[in-house]
């Protein structure tokens, strides 16, 4: 495979990635304006205003690329220099301690076991009497034990998915709205229910339990 080919190849990847990010975040920041504590319609009105607003925003983008075309070029080496950036590969890091110590207990400590159980029981925590969590909320909970710090919501949940633990598009969570998030009895059923994947199907996480 050429250098030009492996360019070509992680811009693509990088563009894929990035554009999953931006939809993303999108799609948080309108499910965000619903409000809880109104019904029908009227909890709606915020995520259709800010629909409205970004549908304006692109459409004065397309009026000012049409009526300066260079533009055109500038926003061209941005996507790209931003794709390229996306591309990177995150880099592993060990386990915490208090992770393998949780599944040590457990006795969950053959290969490639200790890690998902410490990262559904990491789940379970931040869930606590709720009905599930927020993507948003468990990717801050890493930053601020020092992981995840390259990570944004879509390739998070793509880690997640990896290791076969559902992610759902739309979860409610008491006092922070709706959107992407693992739903209770999602993890409830995987726990019962569903097998762990061998560790030569699934690449490796990188997750704290604090």
């Amino acid at each position: 495979m050429t250098r030009l080919t492996c360019a070509a190849g992680r811009l693509a990847d990088g563009s894929s990635a990035l554009a999953r990010r931006l939809a993303a975040r999108t799609a948080a920041s309108v499910a965000r304006a619903r409000r809880d504590d109104l019904t029908g319609w009227r909890a709606a009105l915020g995520c259709w205003l800010r629909i409205l607003l970004l549908a304006f925003g692109l459409y004065l983008l397309w009026r000012l690329v049409r009526a300066v075309p260079a533009l055109l070029w500038l926003l061209t080496a941005g996507w790209t220099a931003a794709a390229w950036r996306a591309s990177r590969p995150v880099a592993e890091e060990p386990v915490d301690a208090t992770a393998e110590a949780t599944a040590e207990q457990r006795g969950e400590r053959a290969p490639g076991g200790d890690v998902r159980a410490a990262t559904l029981e990491w789940i379970w925590q931040q869930i606590g009497d709720r009905q599930g969590v927020h993507l948003r909320d468990l990717l801050a909970h890493a930053r601020a034990h020092g992981m995840f710090e390259a990570l944004e919501v879509a390739e998070f949940r793509a880690h997640l998915e990896r290791w076969s633990i559902p992610v759902r598009a739309r979860v409610r969570v008491r006092g922070k709205g709706v959107t992407v998030g693992i739903h209770r009895s999602d993890l409830t059923a995987l726990v019962t229910a569903s097998p762990e994947p061998s560790p030569e199907e699934v690449p490796k996480p990188e997750l704290h339990v604090a």
